[in-house]
């Protein structure tokens, strides 16, 4: 039987004092919704003074596809302005600064490293730090729990707005805990409000709850392709379709020249507990070899505790054995790769490890990070 959580949104009541009087800035999204289904925009609108919206990647009501940019515009239902901070330096600007008093932050973000939403608040944080504003934030679950980290640590050298600082790539903090680890880790003069959850568990996945899921993305409609993208989502670094264009992005793995059973027979006599991967054929609609037939694999995870990340550069080990002269490394600038991004670490790209080898070189920054982090964690 699924239990209840409540999340930060439903105890406005905890922070009114803060609130009531200011004018607020909010950085949300259209997970941003309580347990009734009503929407913080509305929420604050209505009781408090709402001065700001900040729209970052995919728009105020997720409604803009990954990497593409819009301009600051009036939210149609309140009238209260909508700043976009996606693109350029992805900073609040004086301007934006002007426009509150308090800045407020609620969106579900899916618990991996490369969320671009992680990076939104980080930086809002260091400019509202800056300008002494303070910061309140409506904490959500991490829908893929709190108890499991996994993959490689960032290495600064790499850092980029899929990555800005020494995390593992699920990391297991919700996204309150995350902001606390953020100002300890840059330092920040920060007054820092978390609005904490009541009822979760670190243990707690998100199909343990009686919440609902909201897609933070539109190639995230689903809690199993939120179960899948922190592994599957490095394929975004290598001229395979992640399966962006298709019912089922991040799940389906492929390209036109590989061969789904060869690729199925493979990952089978790999030691991947918890994991299948199944001969499957797509045709994405947009994004990478749209309008093509695609042959892969879909990754199915049988066991909520496997290791994705595992599963999913293992699977990348198995198309790079079988087919050397036709993977490719996408570069987002000459001379970088966005695959070196998303991992944190140019070691994979460069032959010096397989998957198991890569994550045994990161396992002393895991456990470090592990004992990092006690400090932060609100919830047992």
């Amino acid at each position: 039987m699924k239990h209840s959580v409540i999340c930060g949104l439903d105890r406005l009541n905890t922070v009114d004092s803060l609130l009531r009087g200011k004018r607020l800035g909010l950085m949300t999204n259209q997970t941003g919704i309580d347990s009734r289904f009503r929407s913080g925009i509305d929420l604050l609108h209505a009781r408090y003074d709402l001065a700001a919206l900040f729209a970052v990647e995919h728009g105020i009501r997720g409604d803009i596809q990954a990497g593409e940019h819009y301009d600051t515009q009036p939210d149609p239902a309140t009238g209260v302005p909508v700043y976009a901070v996606y693109g350029g330096t992805h900073r609040l600007t004086a301007e934006m600064l002007d426009a509150f008093d308090v800045f407020c932050f609620d969106m579900q973000d899916v618990g991996a490293r490369f969320y671009t939403y992680l990076y939104a608040l980080s930086l809002a944080m260091e400019e509202c730090a800056r300008a002494g504003k303070p910061v309140v934030v409506f904490d959500r679950v991490n829908p893929l729990g709190g108890d499991t980290v996994q993959g490689t640590v960032l290495d600064t050298r790499f850092a980029s707005y899929v990555g800005m600082y020494p995390l593992p790539t699920r990391y297991g903090l919700t996204i309150g805990e995350y902001a606390l680890w953020v100002r300890a880790h840059l330092k920040l003069d920060l007054e820092l409000t978390v609005v904490p959850l009541q009822g979760w568990h670190r243990g707690d996945l998100l199909e343990d709850l009686s919440i609902p899921w909201v897609a933070p993305s539109p190639n995230c409609a689903a809690f199993h392709t939120a179960r899948v993208y922190p592994g599957c989502c490095v394929f975004e670094g290598t001229n395979l379709s992640e399966g962006r264009g298709t019912t089922l992005p991040f799940e389906y793995i492929g390209a036109p020249w590989i061969d789904a059973v060869q690729l199925e027979a493979y990952m089978a006599r790999q030691p991947l507990p918890g994991l299948h991967f199944r001969a499957a054929y797509f045709t994405p609609t947009f994004s990478k070899h749209a309008g093509q037939p695609c042959r892969g694999v879909q990754m199915h995870v049988t066991d909520r505790r496997a290791d994705v990340v595992l599963g999913a550069l293992t699977l990348l080990d198995a198309v790079r054995s079988l087919y050397p002269d036709r993977l490719e490394w996408i570069g987002s600038a000459p001379g970088t790769y966005f695959i070196d991004k998303l991992l944190g670490d140019d070691s994979y790209r460069l032959g010096r490890h397989d998957a198991r080898s890569l994550l045994a070189a990161h396992a002393d920054a895991r456990a470090a990070f592990m004992e990092e982090r006690k400090a932060f964690l609100l919830y047992e």
